[in-house]
């Protein structure tokens, strides 16, 4: 979708509404970082992000990537940044079709800055000179397929002295097609609306975003502003001297600088910010806190997941709940499908899952990080320990999950460290849900004025003893279903039907049921291959002879993985009742 019409949207509605700037970093671990950031800042209700353009183009295709994982797998409306700097038409050309392929829609036209150790800016050989000039040439080759911004100059460019003139190129990229504009960092207000005003006087009517820049500390706040030659009212000046060299007083200063400017703006009808997050996620968060700005539940959770926004997924609304955690990895294994479940789950002659080796499975942290996480376990109670400090929040992620604990299991958070502490290794979870409004603050998901109901579920990995117990406990309650397997493809189930099993589903006016996340056995199969390995590359932190990499593979050789499906969802504690009474097995003398 193109962001403008996003933002009329928004406009119509008269609701205020936000946006986040990411830039690429320049390690795999920072990528990596920034993922999960946009995941986490996805939950704050964007309407678009962008993603900037390196000076020179020396990060280009990380932008491109980064611009296709946000659309794909988290499900972000993005813009590209595109800039004239070092970039001949045959690189913008693959730039723009990159984009298109991924289904990005957007597009941030600059000139751009001199490449890095160059003072002045010079135009590449058969490049461009203006970013009116790269507006043109994106409506000549792709008509009205890319929505066009372009960047806005409140105080002037630094390098065109003549404000005036500089209005009038701004109205001119404008008349070429671009769709809005979005403004550079400022911190005196009354410039910036005393600037729109001049806008609207010449003849500028598309909408005008400001960009917030909240200060993180102030040797950066300084660089910035001295480079950028941007004006700040000296009372901003007077109140940071006497906590200059408090990085913490600065950055809550920040904070509240931001929020006032924003109530200035929303009060003389500006509703649309831009947040410059330089990759930074609390300053944001709090300032739309502040100001009490709640994105509606449709917009940030139009189902229990996130969908994509590639073009061939765009009617996708069905997926298994196996990789709930595992976004990234569900959207790589099913990116060679034609089509995508759409009301319904296919039957198991459904495509069949990429194979792990096509993009490889491995953990998110680097050795050092990852040990610091999970420790050195030299018997089961401390892998055990490790799982239950994950659920009690102690431990922020594991192998199969690089976030922590959803927020929809912290209603079975204690519930969830007890069988863990028993051995019962949790790796995915959610509580019974029985009819709560679609708008409801942690389980709520799609349209308004709808109802909305779960299953209770886990997935587990429990030693084979353990599982003999589980399943005599289980084959007493009609209500559950489960699958289980080990990793030689060993399967045991208690259901007659392979097919789909819905255990999330949504009631709303108008519209058929829609059931978004199923249990279906196919799916389990194609999963527990990666669920595996994750153990594998876990053990690739220790040394091959440790005690540690041996426990491990033991549990990974010879463990089982099984999915439980508490099929009353109007008994919220029924899939905990199994585990009780099933003693503790003495783990070390079980191989």
């Amino acid at each position: 979708m193109k962001v403008i019409n996003k933002i009329l949207k928004a406009h119509e509605e008269g609701r205020p509404s936000w946006s986040f700037e990411y830039f690429p970093p320049k390690t795999q671990q920072g990528v990596q970082n920034l993922y999960d950031r946009m995941e986490r800042m996805y939950r704050l209700g964007p309407e678009f992000i962008d993603v900037t353009w390196n000076a020179g183009g020396t990060t280009s295709q990380l932008t491109s990537e980064i611009v296709a994982t946000a659309q794909s797998v988290y499900g972000l409306e993005t813009i590209m940044h595109l800039t004239c700097t070092n970039m001949p038409k045959e690189k913008i050309d693959k730039a723009l079709k990159d984009a298109k392929e991924c289904g990005c829609q957007n597009i941030l036209a600059l000139r751009g800055d001199p490449p890095r150790g160059q003072e002045h800016w010079e135009a590449c050989e058969n490049g461009f000179s203006h970013a009116i000039d790269l507006v043109r040439y994106i409506r000549q080759q792709y008509g009205d397929y890319f929505g066009i911004a372009v960047a806005g100059y409140c105080e002037g460019h630094v390098d065109n002295p003549d404000k005036d003139d500089d209005l009038y190129r701004l109205k001119e990229k404008v008349d070429a097609g671009a769709d809005f504009i979005i403004t550079q960092v400022f911190y005196d207000v009354d410039i910036f609306l005393n600037w729109v005003k001049k806008c609207r006087a010449i003849g500028i009517s598309c909408p005008i975003i400001p960009g917030i820049l909240p200060i993180q500390n102030y040797s950066g706040f300084n660089r910035i502003i001295t480079l950028s030659k941007t004006i700040v009212p000296q009372f901003v000046l007077e109140e940071l001297e006497p906590i200059k060299d408090d990085d913490a007083a600065v950055k809550e200063y920040g904070i509240r600088l931001a929020v006032d400017m924003i109530r200035k703006m929303f009060a003389d009808g500006i509703k649309c910010y831009h947040f410059y997050t330089m990759n930074l996620e609390r300053s944001t968060r709090l300032i739309l806190e502040a100001l009490e700005f709640v994105p509606p539940i449709e917009n940030v959770k139009p189902l229990p997941w996130c969908p994509s926004l590639s073009a061939k997924r765009k009617k996708e609304n069905v997926r298994p709940i196996f990789w709930r955690n595992r976004t990234k990895s569900y959207i790589a294994r099913t990116e060679a499908w034609d089509e995508f479940p759409n009301g319904r789950w296919g039957d198991s002659r459904s495509p069949a899952f990429g194979e792990l080796d096509g993009y490889g499975v491995s953990l998110k942290h680097s050795k050092k990080g990852a040990l610091e996480l999970w420790g050195y376990p030299q018997k089961h109670s401390d892998i055990f320990d490790v799982f239950v400090q994950y659920c009690r929040g102690e431990v922020n992620s594991l192998p199969w999950s690089d976030q922590p604990l959803a927020e929809e299991s912290n209603i079975i958070r204690e519930q969830l460290a007890h069988i863990n502490s028993m051995g019962y290794l949790t790796i995915n979870s959610q509580p019974a849900v029985n009819g709560v409004r679609s708008d409801h603050k942690i389980f709520g998901w799609g349209p308004k004025n709808g109802y909305v109901y779960q299953k209770a579920y886990l997935e587990v990995f429990i030693s084979p003893t353990q599982l003999d117990a589980l399943i005599a406990r289980i084959e007493r309650d009609t209500n559950i279903t489960y699958y289980a397997v080990n990793k030689q493809g060993d399967l045991k189930t208690n259901t007659q039907s392979d097919g789909p099993n819905a255990v999330t589903w949504g009631v709303f006016p108008g519209k058929e049921i829609i059931q978004p996340t199923v249990v279906e056995a196919v799916s389990f199969t194609a999963w527990k291959d990666e669920a595996f390995e994750l153990w594998n590359e876990w053990t690739k932190i220790y040394d091959t002879d440790s005690i540690s990499a041996k426990l491990i593979t033991d549990i990974a050789d010879n463990w089982y993985l099984i999915n439980i499906v508490h099929n009353d969802f109007h008994d919220s504690d029924g899939i905990f009742k199994i585990f009780e009474q099933i003693s503790v097995t003495d783990y070390e003398a079980d191989r």
